[in-house]
């Protein structure tokens, strides 16, 4: 059977969607068409809404409509940690967690030399000039442990080490190839409680 084109059109749209395929766009597609009009027009105009309005953070870089997100116009965060993650889903996993109570830095995905993404793409002189002008004394590299993630993680030691900080990551309790987002909290707590350091910038210009 065929649908005619604009309902065809609909179900193509919804496969951008991760994980959604042909046959569960096209269950959502009739979802919405047979049964809940109602909950169709409220999802076109929220989406419509989130795409004018959502930006980033202006400190962070997490996804936000207020120039600050939450976290960063909170005056109860530690101002001397900052954990930096690869994408706002880390961030929001580390916050479900209830571990940590720092701040944060995004860099909205990792290095990826095949995909052309380099460090210009991920804010590196944003976050250096984050850590020059506010008073950080520990940085936790909380990107993924997958090669990409490790391979960012490796890129940000080098860059940090003429700064005086502290730069940790998170212990080996994740799994290798792993993402956080998808980590339970008993994980996370682990490896945020026995995080490990890189080489010091005290101990290398020592």
């Amino acid at each position: 059977m065929q649908f005619s084109p604009l309902i065809e059109a609909l179900i193509q749209a919804l496969r951008c969607l991760p994980s959604v395929g042909p046959k569960s766009a096209q269950r959502m597609a009739l979802q919405l068409l047979e049964r809940d009009r109602a909950g169709a027009t409220h999802l076109a105009s929220i989406l419509q809404q989130s795409m004018a309005e959502v930006g980033h953070c202006a400190s962070c870089r997490t996804l936000t409509e207020e120039m600050l997100c939450r976290i960063c116009s909170s005056g109860r965060r530690n101002p001397k940690v900052l954990c930096v993650v690869e994408t706002p889903a880390d961030m929001l996993a580390l916050e479900q967690s209830g571990v940590y109570d720092g701040r944060y830095f995004v860099l909205l995905g990792h290095l990826s030399p095949l995909a052309g993404i380099g460090p210009d793409d991920l804010g590196f002189d944003q976050l250096l000039e984050k850590l020059r002008t506010e008073p950080v004394e520990e940085v936790i590299l909380a990107t993924n442990p997958t090669l990409e993630g490790e391979t960012t993680a490796q890129y940000l030691v080098e860059l940090l080490s003429s700064l005086p900080l502290k730069v940790t990551h998170l212990a080996r309790g994740i799994p290798l190839g792993g993402e956080l987002e998808y980590l339970d909290g008993g994980t996370l707590s682990r490896a945020f409680s026995g995080r490990l350091g890189f080489a010091s910038v005290k101990e290398t210009n020592g």
